[in-house]
């Protein structure tokens, strides 16, 4: 799989784009606030059609327009596969969007879904170990999300009734039968969203310790730990009614607090190498090494899942790794088409590149060299 062309019409900082790509590797340079991460985050949409970095589409509008569209075509199976997306400024802070796959109209995000499976890598990657569980939660999702439509319905639904149920737990008088209707949609999806994650953690930890042990040549032994706020039986329906009683019980305590104390929203994962805790103990190399593994380790499971190798998208992360472990990545990408944005990159490490094209981007336009 890889994307040949991306057009782009008032994207951020955007006027008006047309890029064709090389099928191996895309440089991507430019001083920092230029758009390269703009280009990225364009490429990215076609996948889930959401962006890795705001989820209001409306500030993905060029400053002062009234819409925004993203063409992104691609090649996946020898068949060539084509995502519009169109997002209309609706009032001053909300937007309207509008997505065509292959010309055809679409009316859920979701439907895009295993078509162009694109990994994204950047700064804010290499800070999933240390940083809150927020980020974590995040990398979960974003990367369920793509895989599995199942989890992607789960994951709306469930983040739709969390924002109902805290709104009135924020009311002066509670309804508790309306509470009742959202404490259901809340385990029924909620549920699900546990034992997916569950088993998604089981897999990507196997996948990750082996990427591990390549990088530090044996020496370090790297496990993933589910952490979650409400543990899961042993199926969706058990699971189900203990979270459905639990979002009960903690109904005063939630009412005090004015807010949803109880359910997936509230999960975590703990990194383990040589069974020491990363997150208080880890060196920054050894928490980024972690990182490290844990993105090539997507691109292992897709690959497992769909058969196909996943576009990954490299942002601003190479001046971030030390030379061994740039080489280890480049090393192992061969088979994927690589997106690298970068303000410079080491002549030597350009030298390890047989197929490359490069681009430079100097406020929101862009060159080929």
């Amino acid at each position: 799989m890889y994307i040949t062309d991306i057009e782009l019409k008032n994207f951020r900082n955007y006027e008006a784009l047309s890029l064709h790509f090389n099928e191996k590797v895309n440089l991507i340079l430019g001083d920092n606030a230029q758009g390269k991460t703009n280009l990225i985050e364009a490429i990215y949409l076609s996948s889930i059609g959401k962006s890795f970095r705001t989820s209001r589409d409306a500030e993905l509008i060029r400053f002062g327009e009234e819409s925004a569209k993203v063409t992104v075509s691609a090649v996946k199976d020898n068949i060539d596969t084509v995502v519009e997306i169109l997002i209309n400024a609706k009032g001053k802070s909300s937007s309207e969007k509008f997505i065509k796959k292959d010309r055809k109209n679409i009316t859920r995000s979701s439907q895009l879904l295993n078509n162009i499976m694109i990994v994204v890598f950047s700064p804010e990657d290499l800070k999933i170990v240390k940083d809150e569980p927020e980020k974590r939660r995040r990398f979960i999702d974003r990367e369920l999300c793509q895989i599995s439509p199942q989890y992607y319905d789960c994951y709306t639904n469930y983040r739709k009734a969390l924002l109902q149920r805290n709104a009135l737990l924020k009311e002066d008088r509670v309804d508790r039968e309306i509470l009742d209707i959202w404490d259901e949609q809340l385990a029924k999806y909620g549920s699900t969203m546990i034992m997916l994650r569950d088993m998604f953690i089981k897999e990507i930890s196997g996948y990750s310790a082996a990427i591990h042990a390549g990088i530090t040549d044996g020496k370090e032994t790297l496990k993933l730990k589910y952490l979650p706020n409400f543990e899961p039986k042993k199926d969706v329906d058990e699971t189900y009614q203990k979270l459905y009683v639990a979002l009960g019980e903690a109904y005063e305590s939630d009412r005090r607090n004015r807010t949803t104390s109880v359910g997936p929203h509230r999960d975590d994962i703990a990194f383990y190498v040589n069974d020491v805790d990363m997150r208080s103990y880890g060196s920054q190399g050894q928490q980024r090494t972690c990182a490290l593994s844990l993105k090539l380790a997507e691109l292992n499971i897709i690959r497992e899942d769909t058969g196909e190798e996943a576009i990954l998208l490299l942002d601003d992360v190479m001046s971030e790794l030390d030379a061994s472990r740039q080489e280890y990545l480049i090393d192992t990408m061969k088979e994927n088409q690589l997106f690298i944005t970068t303000t410079d990159l080491d002549p030597a490490i350009l030298a390890k590149f047989s197929e490359i094209s490069v681009f430079r981007v100097k406020e929101g336009k862009i060159e080929r060299e």
